[in-house]
């Protein structure tokens, strides 16, 4: 009796990208499991509302959307399965991947981990996730108009997304408790909005709120004694950057500069039958619809390389 439980298609995330790649690999009748450590997690379950994706009611929340995802994935075939993956080895012919729940083998394997690997460490951060606290103004930036929102950090996300909040919030209270980077890619610009406000050597202490969200931060600046209480209805914290989730590779695939995954056109990695799609990437465009465009291109890449054809297969062609 084998202790594999095998597969075609094996992938690591149950986001966006994984559940998109695995509708498709299903549906051309390859074998699929998804193995996803939580359904609760990720950067569009903690998403309250979504406005911008394609054809979906604005109503919606992130949980909601990506519900529907899984759902239409299994309909097709996929075999959904809650798992934490705690190792992989991607370097022979069949990819093997460990898990508490068993050891799962596949002719592919796709990792869709994304990039949520940020440890929250203020006091209210990890209790008003979603509902206030954001780590992507893209995503939740429309949700503030005319509102005062707090963005924490001196990189250049911080500064990338202070920019995006500008559009949007009435007052942007930008707090650094170190010098930005004088090289950083809008700085200038950001620094001469007239709606930022720019809370130098000052650290963000806590979040604050009730049952509604997010209500406040609690600043200290460096020298002053007491902490200053600011009102604001957001927080969006970069103090410690974004990080795709990459640990349970070992060290097995080289990764970029920025800690992101690199892929060729069709998502394949550097590992022949591996394939990387979403926020792992590392990209500027941290979308639930690029996500789920790049798992729409693996699972067709997946199709070409498992049934050895030379182009890849449509089903909107028909002859």
């Amino acid at each position: 009796m084998s202790d594999f439980i095998d597969t075609d298609v094996l992938i690591i995330g149950g986001g966006p990208a994984g559940c998109a790649c695995a509708l498709y690999t299903a549906r051309s009748a390859l074998k699929t499991i998804i193995l996803d450590k939580n359904p609760s997690v990720g950067a569009l379950a903690i998403t309250h509302k979504i406005a911008n994706y394609p054809g979906v009611d604005a109503d919606t929340s992130g949980a909601d959307l990506l519900k529907t995802m899984r759902d239409q994935a299994v309909s097709y075939g996929a075999d959904y399965r809650k798992a934490q993956v705690y190792g992989i080895d991607a370097t022979n012919e069949l990819k093997v991947v460990y898990t508490p729940e068993g050891t799962f083998r596949g002719k592919t394997l796709v990792l869709a981990t994304g990039a949520m690997g940020r440890t929250s460490t203020l006091p209210g951060e990890d209790t008003f996730l979603g509902r206030g606290v954001s780590y992507c103004a893209t995503c939740d930036g429309a949700f503030y108009k005319n509102q005062e929102v707090a963005v924490y950090g001196s990189n250049q996300e911080a500064i990338d997304e202070a920019l995006v909040l500008t559009k949007f919030a009435s007052k942007v209270h930008w707090v650094t408790n170190s010098k930005p980077g004088a090289g950083s890619s809008g700085l200038e610009t950001l620094m001469a909005a007239e709606n930022v406000n720019h809370w130098s050597r000052t650290r963000l202490v806590s979040v604050e709120g009730d049952d509604s969200g997010v209500t406040g931060v609690r600043l200290q600046q460096s020298g002053e004694s007491d902490p200053v209480e600011l009102p604001v209805n957001g927080a969006f914290v970069y103090s410690s950057g974004s990080l795709p989730i990459t640990d349970y590779l070992q060290g097995q695939i080289p990764l970029n500069e920025d800690g992101g995954l690199p892929v060729d056109s069709d998502m394949m990695t550097t590992l022949p039958g591996v394939w990387g799609i979403g926020d792992i990437r590392n990209t500027p465009f941290k979308q639930a619809v690029v996500a789920c465009s790049d798992g729409c291109i693996a699972a067709m890449s997946i199709d070409k390389y498992l049934n050895k054809r030379k182009e890849v297969r449509v089903d909107w062609v028909h002859r």
